[in-house]
């Protein structure tokens, strides 16, 4: 489905309500990164689990086994859509399938709207069941970088604001205990070395609310991100010209920690009935 305006074009399909094209008219070039190099990805949506379990999704709850795959179910699913010409809507529900990997019911809705140079994502996720429903939610839209041969990933970079103290979250393939530096985050120079260095860059307790990607002194697009307690960065280790900027509910387990589901680090906990709300935008610069 697609929606235009004099500034954008929006394109989006049903496989996980994902954007697949978010063009800008006045600069004619696309912000999304097309799945077509080292990551088949675009952007899906990260829910009911961010990352995966340190035991490859697996998990126990009352007494009984389940799994998931990587980032949980919607990414995966094709959603039901709609659109009135000026909103894209998509929808799931859950289903004996679902339930058979994470054992909770509920309505997950995703919208997208144009406003000016900007689309804006709403979400909103109601427990339809009578027990507490555990969960994780995160972003995962990756943008284009380099577009010409001239443009070098490393003169791209990442400006956050508010600019504030936070802290990273330092992992190792081994699940070892994690570090915890405390870190000023403000901007970041794309560094291919950074990513071979940290894998993903992952910051708690963040104040951030924006971020602006820019090519040399030239930004290309805003993406904001209100209240995600949690901001990771990341590109794939086979070279490739885009950056994931993530903000997330929750993160994947990087120790082994023998813990119920529903007490991992940064899991919301709905009650029957209840919806979580969630958004973020793009605005092309």
């Amino acid at each position: 489905m697609k929606l235009e305006n004099e500034n954008l074009i929006l394109e989006t399909r049903t496989r996980a309500g994902e954007m697949t094209s978010l063009f800008d008219k006045s600069k004619n070039r696309e912000l999304l990164y097309q799945g077509d190099q080292g990551w088949s990805g675009r952007n899906p949506t990260l829910f009911p689990m961010v990352g995966s379990t340190w035991n490859n999704g697996s998990y126990t709850l009352d007494g009984k086994e389940y799994a998931m795959k990587n980032h949980g179910l919607i990414r995966y699913a094709d959603l039901e859509g709609s659109t009135d010409g000026s909103k894209i809507v998509y929808t799931m529900d859950s289903s004996e399938e679902t339930k058979a990997q994470y054992p909770f019911d509920f309505h997950y809705e995703m919208s997208y709207r144009l406003e000016g140079k900007k689309v804006i994502i709403e979400y909103a996720i109601t427990n339809t069941g009578d027990q507490d429903m555990p969960f994780s939610f995160g972003l995962h839209p990756a943008f284009r970088t380099s577009l010409t041969p001239e443009e070098k990933f490393e003169d791209f970079s990442l400006e956050m604001f508010p600019k504030a103290e936070a802290e990273q979250i330092v992992f190792f393939d081994d699940f070892s205990p994690v570090e915890r530096p405390t870190v000023m985050l403000d901007k970041w120079q794309l560094s291919r070395e950074d990513l071979k260095k940290y894998a993903t860059l992952v910051f708690n307790n963040i104040k951030a609310s924006k971020a602006v990607l820019s090519w040399k002194d030239e930004p290309r697009l805003a993406m904001e991100f209100e209240g995600y307690p949690f901001l990771a960065l990341w590109s794939h280790p086979t070279e490739s010209d885009f950056v994931c900027i993530e903000p997330w509910f929750g993160h994947a387990d990087y120790e082994k920690l023998e813990i119920p589901f529903d007490q991992r680090e940064g899991t919301q906990i709905l009650k029957p009935s209840e919806t979580f709300k969630a958004s973020y935008s793009v605005e092309a610069l």
